[in-house]
């Protein structure tokens, strides 16, 4: 588990520099080391199926890989690893993105498990993102969450056989077994 090193606001985390090793949790600056190479082949597996089923999706939204800066209020930026905002909430995007993603993909490793688990879920919970997939390299499996009334629920966890499938984007599956060659 990282440590919450020092307590700051949103203006002076913003202030630091471009790819500063941090994230900006419960107002806290947290220490967030370089991704690993695990993480790394899982995050471009993920963008290499979502570039082959494009055509399918027919959906005229942004998908970006992070990490990109997502502002959801005074004491929570973080840096997810991809997302997907629809047409209809473009107006988020400006140089950052401002407010929830519509869907949100974390990739766990040892270093920041807790956090993408529990107080990042919570504030995507709490802001409204639709889906929040949780990727993880060491158990290879894959979790599904979708926002059902306000509250995140587990809807699917695929295991190292299984597809994974999207319910905001349909035609959108994970093979879970090639997020990890």
């Amino acid at each position: 588990m990282l440590t919450a090193a020092k307590k700051i606001t949103l203006d002076e985390y913003m202030s630091m520099p471009i790819g500063a090793p941090y994230q900006y949790i419960n107002g806290y600056l947290v220490d967030w080391p370089s991704r690993t190479v695990d993480h790394q082949i899982a995050l471009g597996n993920l963008v290499q199926m979502i570039m082959n089923c494009e055509d399918r999706l027919q959906n005229k939204g942004i998908y970006l890989m992070g990490p990109i800066e997502v502002v959801l209020d005074d004491q929570n930026s973080f840096q997810p690893d991809f997302v997907y905002i629809s047409k209809e909430r473009g107006d988020i995007i400006k140089d950052y993105i401002y407010r929830a993603p519509d869907l949100v993909v974390e990739i766990l490793w040892e270093k920041n498990a807790y956090y993408d688990l529990r107080p990042k879920k919570d504030a995507y919970e709490k802001y409204g993102v639709k889906e929040y997939i949780i990727i993880d390299p060491i158990q290879q499996n894959v979790d599904l969450y979708i926002l059902k009334n306000g509250v995140f629920i587990l809807e699917q966890k695929a295991q190292l056989t299984e597809i994974l499938k999207s319910a905001l984007l349909p035609g959108f599956d994970i093979e879970v077994s090639k997020l990890f060659q």
